[in-house]
């Protein structure tokens, strides 16, 4: 399995991720199974019908590209799973809201990047993919300032924060699309904590879900180049 970066040839992301690109004009879709949405600055508030009223570290050009590649994917029927901003980007991309900054903020957000994730409590959505991985009720870490607010058309909820309602996890009800607000990939690996779930299992079960729908389209293995 190789990951591929796709990213916006801007100097402000360059000097925010110190990363590869790919000019998207290269990006062909049959090439990949499986779309990953990391987290990342706010997105424009424009995007969903709303005057800026909190939002800060925009980056519009990181909202066109990945709200491009994601109706790529979306309507190829490929499976996505969204992390932090990725899981407010799929809200927004089928029609939801979000809310700029969270009154509960202090619960969720790192005062500074150099900051530790702060840890709080998950209530799971019974019979969820979320609850089979972790139970009705576990700990995950958080580092952001806003949330999903008006649920995107055919989207379900997965998981809250169970002191304030934050919307923590949901899923497409028709298609393979995910989304955590929490960040697995800080909290497994060498990133393991003692204080949280182990962030793996996400992962984990996503390619499992990118490996089920390439067998469904009569690929080989040797074809399941990256997420």
């Amino acid at each position: 399995m190789e990951p591929i970066v796709i990213s916006v040839q801007s100097e402000q992301a360059k000097n925010r991720f110190q990363q590869e690109y790919l000019d998207v004009s290269e990006f062909r879709i049959g090439t990949y199974d499986g779309l990953l949405l990391p987290g990342g600055g706010d997105i424009a508030p424009g995007r969903y019908g709303q005057e800026n009223n909190g939002s800060f570290m925009i980056m519009e050009d990181l909202d066109e590209l990945q709200l491009s590649l994601l109706d790529l994917f979306v309507r190829a029927r490929k499976p996505v799973l969204g992390i932090c901003r990725g899981h407010q980007l799929i809200n927004v991309y089928f029609g939801g809201t979000l809310i700029q900054h969270l009154a509960t903020s202090d619960r969720h957000a790192r005062l500074s990047l150099e900051d530790s994730d702060k840890v709080h409590a998950c209530k799971a959505e019974k019979g969820s993919w979320l609850a089979r991985l972790y139970g009705e009720s576990f700990m995950h870490n958080s580092a952001h300032h806003q949330a999903a607010d008006r649920l995107g058309e055919d989207l379900v909820i997965d998981g809250v924060c169970p002191s304030d309602g934050v919307i923590e996890a949901l899923h497409h009800e028709s298609l393979p699309v995910y989304g955590v607000q929490f960040h697995p990939e800080r909290m497994c690996c060498s990133l393991a904590r003692d204080d949280t779930v182990d962030g793996l299992r996400v992962f984990r079960l996503f390619y499992q879900v990118c490996y089920a729908n390439m067998e469904r389209r009569g690929r080989t293995e040797s074809e399941f180049h990256a997420l």
